[in-house]
């Protein structure tokens, strides 16, 4: 075992001298305090593996820097031996009791002197190193939690966190928002991987910014699509306005980062079910008919514009002007009927 860093103190030099040469025969770093002030003016200053501790010295004896040092949250694990002349039944387990480690009279036997310290050291490497482990378990567990938060929304990684799991839930008057690129699987074939990630990247990380500044939340990206929410799991006064404000933004962001690409935005509002799904790899996703319907609004509109559905439209016309796109035909036989927005009012 490595000599370790000890602190001797001790009123009387001689004392003190004697000790620390023997100390340093045996390999260790001996630095000397003559009273119990300086003692902890240095343990606070540098890091010390164990103390070896007088009591009867003066501005301040060992009862006193026991009782300072166990009530520091950062000296109080540094193993303390009493060394002292005091050799009364009473001052031993005054000692014990303040938090000493160990207590041997003085004159100590430099065998039974080496074998506590050796057993100090131990016991403070141990434990220095349980504090390292604790600390890198930490800091994995925060960065497990903020992977979780990168791919599920903060509340519903509070309640995975809490409770080890997820209810999925029905939520009422959800605003839901689809932003998909016109001609992007086309574009793909014609350029490098490495352009189509990194446009994407900029484009999305774009979008992401904007969820945020009208209050609402990412689900996922899907390919080329983008859906967010708005009122699902953060209350806001008006989802479907704060959905068409940002779809508007997106446009906008879309022809001034990228302008050869035209994105298309849907917006429809209801019901949802949402919920977890998936063990190895976490989702945090939504269902039901309000979902489709505003994929398919989103489709199915106008390009270069944020397109709304009539249920969406009664909740924003008395402060949007929309125009009709008619009723359009989807798959499975349906018709839909779709709005452009023109402006806000």
């Amino acid at each position: 075992m490595n000599g370790g860093q000890i602190l001797v103190v001790d009123d009387i030099e001689m004392n003190r001298d004697v000790l620390s040469r023997s100390l340093e025969r045996q390999g260790h770093n001996i630095e000397q305090a003559q009273n119990g002030k300086e003692a902890l003016s240095m343990l606070r200053e540098k890091d010390f593996d164990i103390v070896l501790l007088d009591i009867m010295m003066p501005v301040m004896d060992g009862y006193q820097v026991l009782k300072i040092m166990k009530a520091d949250e950062k000296l109080r694990y540094i193993p303390i031996i009493v060394l002292s002349a005091v050799d009364e039944i009473d001052s031993v387990v005054k000692c014990i009791q303040l938090g000493a480690d160990d207590y041997l009279p003085k004159p100590f036997n430099k065998e039974v002197l080496r074998a506590r310290i050796k057993n100090c050291l131990e016991k403070k490497r141990l434990r220095d190193q349980e504090i390292i482990h604790r600390q890198q378990l930490e800091k994995e567990s925060h960065r497990y939690e903020s992977l979780l938060k990168v791919i599920l929304p903060e509340s519903i990684v509070y309640e995975l966190n809490t409770t080890n799991k997820v209810m999925p839930r029905r939520y009422e008057n959800v605003a839901v928002l689809f932003c998909d690129i016109v001609g992007f699987t086309a574009y793909c074939k014609q350029v490098s991987p490495e352009e189509v990630v990194s446009r994407l990247q900029i484009l999305v990380e774009a979008f992401e910014g904007l969820s945020i500044k009208y209050e609402l939340e990412k689900i996922k990206t899907v390919g080329d699509a983008f859906m967010i929410t708005g009122g699902l799991l953060k209350p806001i006064d008006q989802p479907v306005l704060n959905c068409v404000k940002c779809g508007i933004e997106m446009l906008s962001t879309s022809r001034r980062l990228i302008p050869d690409w035209n994105i298309r935005v849907g917006i429809h509002t209801g019901a949802v079910i949402a919920g977890v799904i998936g063990k190895i790899k976490y989702l945090f996703d939504l269902w039901g008919e309000t979902v489709n319907t505003a994929q398919r609004v989103e489709s199915y509109g106008l390009a270069g514009a944020v397109n709304v559905s009539k249920t969406a439209l009664k909740e924003i016309s008395e402060i949007c002007h929309c125009e009709p796109l008619g009723l359009i035909d989807v798959k499975g036989n349906d018709q839909i009927e779709i709005f452009r927005v023109i402006k806000l009012l």
